[in-house]
């Protein structure tokens, strides 16, 4: 989960919110499995006070509209999927509004970054389960057109291989590498630069 300020949680598709207690109830947009709660949707945590001294855990989307997007925008995806020649990935947030569903990305090798495109490796530079910022391209049949060829753009959440269980971000500890806090692990990625949303958007 990524919270956005102190009281709001927001969390993806498929991500670990608690673990299962018996005072804790499956609410809206929430499924258990292997003793966890975990998040259907995309959307925002509700943990509810309920009846008996229990808590109701649930994952609501609080006023959303249609968003598509467009040449120039910024958006933020989850790396899918990784081959030699690009990576596919799920867009689940457009500028700074979270979609509903989530739309299709394609990130070729030549768009990960703005030198040495050559030498890129794509499997140094994501894995899957990577949380990533991009820019629109273009827009094809099925999918939209990404790169990451700036210094704002690439992984800004990313977890250590051996240690995804923990659910411990790394760290950035340069351009191209980030590093797990707890297991002091490095592993290879493009990493962005994080600047406030505001300042991405201007960048165009």
């Amino acid at each position: 989960m990524s919270t956005k300020d102190e009281e709001t949680i927001v969390c993806l598709p498929g991500e670990r919110l608690c673990r299962t207690e018996d005072n804790i109830v499956l609410g809206t947009g929430t499924y258990e499995q292997n003793g966890y709660i975990y998040a259907s949707k995309s959307g925002v945590v509700s943990i509810d006070e309920s009846g008996e001294n229990c808590q109701v855990v649930s994952v609501h989307k609080p006023g959303f509209h249609l968003t598509i997007p467009t040449t120039g925008d910024v958006v933020t995806a989850r790396i899918l999927v990784t081959t030699p020649k690009f990576a596919k990935c799920a867009i689940f947030c457009v500028r700074n509004v979270l979609l509903e569903s989530s739309y299709r990305g394609l990130l070729r090798k030549e768009d990960v970054r703005e030198t040495e495109k050559d030498r890129v490796d794509i499997y140094k530079s994501f894995k899957p389960g990577d949380v990533i910022l991009a820019r629109v391209i273009n827009q094809m049949e099925q999918s939209f057109l990404l790169t990451t060829a700036e210094n704002e753009l690439g992984v800004v959440i990313a977890y250590a291989s051996e240690s995804r269980k923990s659910r411990i971000p790394m760290v950035p500890v340069g351009w191209s590498e980030m590093q797990c806090p707890q297991t002091t692990i490095k592993e290879p990625r493009k990493v962005a630069k994080v600047l406030p949303q505001s300042t991405i958007n201007d960048v165009k």
